[in-house]
């Protein structure tokens, strides 16, 4: 609706995970070289955790666009399966054949195993992604570990990289998923972006929509952080709601007041009061000052009172 306005050739900050809009931040940098490094030869399981909506999945798919035909992919979305309903969705993203009436942990099993076995024979690697990674149950985690037990002497046939919310550090932290947190070879956890970086990511994609010229004010830009909390999910919501404000009044430069606004329709009550208060806070060496005050001015005052309450 507003594209034409603010000259733009497609709308900038649409949440569709379109390639073309891909922004790696210095965090996302990191986080994708550790997922690499993860999967060198030795690798096991890699761990990518995050907030929701801090680009994970952003992350997970500049990896994908890295890997070539050398390597076969599993990439498992909706990770609430049983072992058996597990095995099946690995079997179904490499291709391999099975009958599912015949289906059971065993032969999809070994299945797998041969398909391990003949992608290494022609020098290929394999490897499972398991996105939202924290609704597994443990019994299916073990199963995964038990998939990875295929090695030669030097590789792992299976590298497997689980990505999900904070919630899936506490699961492998159970004393029965041990085994499988000692085969974590790399793991990153996935901050939000700072004020720095959404500036960056604001510009980032202003220009490949077409558009190199400030659309925002300082101060909407800094609004905009503080609403979001520099999670790239609601930093677009906000800031495509913002822009069509501005559109409405008519004015090429988005201000602090369509980022309240916007915040005001699409962030729920909580995160709204959140966004409105003060991004700095008193020293920590202030509050034993501040607290010694307040004793002292107590004091003061109970003596002051104490003719009146004994008259």
């Amino acid at each position: 609706m507003y594209t034409g306005f603010f000259g733009l050739t497609s709308p900038p900050f649409s949440i569709a995970p379109n390639p073309d809009f891909m922004y790696l931040g210095a965090r996302h940098t990191e986080a994708l070289a550790h997922l690499r490094y993860g999967l060198g030869d030795a690798g096991g399981f890699v761990l990518l955790t995050g907030e929701v909506g801090t680009g994970k999945t952003t992350v997970s798919r500049s990896l994908l666009q890295e890997l070539d035909s050398s390597t076969d992919v599993a990439f498992i979305l909706n990770p609430t399966l049983s072992e058996l309903e597990l095995l099946a969705a690995i079997c179904d993203e490499l291709k391999i054949r099975y009958k599912k009436a015949d289906a059971s942990l065993k032969l999809l099993g070994d299945k797998i195993t041969q398909r391990l076995q003949k992608n290494h024979q022609a020098g290929k690697k394999t490897i499972l992604i398991i996105d939202e990674a924290q609704h597994l149950q443990p019994v299916v985690l073990e199963q995964l570990r038990l998939l990875t037990n295929l090695e030669t002497n030097t590789k792992k046939l299976l590298q497997v990289i689980l990505i999900g919310q904070p919630e899936l550090q506490q699961l492998l932290q159970r004393n029965d998923l041990r085994q499988l947190a000692q085969r974590i070879t790399a793991r990153y956890h996935l901050l939000p972006l700072d004020l720095n970086e959404v500036q960056h990511y604001l510009k980032y994609r202003l220009q490949v929509a077409g558009c190199s010229r400030p659309v925002f004010s300082n101060k909407a830009v800094t609004a905009l952080y503080q609403h979001s909390g520099g999670i790239p999910r609601l930093l677009n919501l906000l800031a495509d709601r913002a822009m069509l404000a501005a559109y409405s009044l008519q004015k090429p430069l988005v201000d602090v007041a369509q980022v309240q606004r916007a915040a005001s329709e699409v962030l729920p009550r909580s995160q709204k009061t959140a966004g409105r208060m003060p991004q700095t806070a008193l020293p920590v060496w202030f509050w034993p000052l501040l607290t010694g005050a307040g004793i002292v001015l107590g004091f003061l005052l109970a003596i002051a009172l104490l003719p009146l309450l004994q008259g």
